[in-house]
């Protein structure tokens, strides 16, 4: 029997938000002292899906392209911004090389799907393109953490072998390629070990989300599908951008490896 979605009442959100009391109360009993973060935590949630959900609302109803390239725009801003705060040691040109990585690979990846796998008409249709380009950006930038800083920590601890490959005659792109390579197998580990484990471990959001919504299983399923080799071409792509980008920024124009102190970890370039 179909019932359609079935509505959360105030009440209803009123009493699953206890089990964020619960786990604060937990934790101040352990004495943890995470609760004031937990509750910040738990309220910017609440206000920013709310404030998320009137905002689609309003974009749905307007049907026009200027505002759903606006919100993609914003999403990619923030989603460098996100990595920069999670990365503690930044290459050099981070911003300039995550923006472009993010942008290029995000983008390529969104558009690929939407246009000629889908084939979204409009080309701009709010309730396609914004769900699935978050999802893409979202993903993506974990992979795009992970790549700069396991790069960054690379270049650091294999700073040795580096230069006495560069002494032995190697070029830069040779003698920085087993760091490159070790991030980029960390940035992948994560896409790889959740498509692994979907459908037996856990239900994934978007296929969860659809069959709630009365959406067939199967159709569920082969969204979810789809959308997660998007997603693991889009993080491999951002990656290597950022690590094929980050890489040359550790080296002078003559395959120098240049002086790590001269970077400043808190600015970034």
């Amino acid at each position: 029997m179909n019932r359609g979605i079935i509505d959360l009442t105030t009440a209803d959100l009123a009493l699953v938000y206890g089990l964020v009391l619960l786990t604060v109360g937990l934790a101040r009993w352990r004495g943890i002292g995470q609760e004031r973060e937990m509750l910040w935590a738990s309220l910017r949630m609440v206000v920013q899906l709310f404030a998320v959900g009137y905002v689609l609302h309003l974009i749905f109803a307007l049907q026009s392209a200027a505002p759903v390239l606006l919100i993609l725009l914003m999403m990619g801003v923030f989603a460098v911004q996100a990595v920069a705060g999670r990365v503690k040691q930044k290459m050099p040109r981070f911003y300039r090389v995550v923006a472009l990585a993010i942008f290029v690979g995000c983008g390529g990846a969104t558009f690929f799907f939407c246009n000629l796998v889908i084939g979204l008409s409009p080309w701009y249709d709010p309730r396609y393109l914004i769900p699935l380009a978050g999802m893409i950006i979202g993903n993506s930038m974990t992979g795009a953490t992970l790549a700069a800083e396991r790069l960054a920590a690379e270049m650091k601890e294999r700073r040795e072998e580096i230069e006495t490959s560069l002494c032995l005659g190697a070029t830069s792109t040779q003698a920085a390629r087993s760091a490159v390579r070790s991030a980029f197998r960390a940035a992948l580990i994560p896409s790889v070990n959740s498509m692994a484990a979907m459908g037996i471990v856990f239900l994934p959001g978007m296929m969860t989300g659809q069959i709630l919504s009365g959406t067939e299983p199967i159709i569920a399923v082969k969204y979810q599908i789809a959308i997660m080799c998007v997603i693991t071409g889009s993080v491999a792509a951002t990656s290597l951008l950022i690590l094929v980008q980050g890489y040359r920024g550790y080296f002078t124009s003559n395959h120098q490896l240049r002086d790590l102190s001269d970077f400043n970890p808190r600015a970034g370039g």
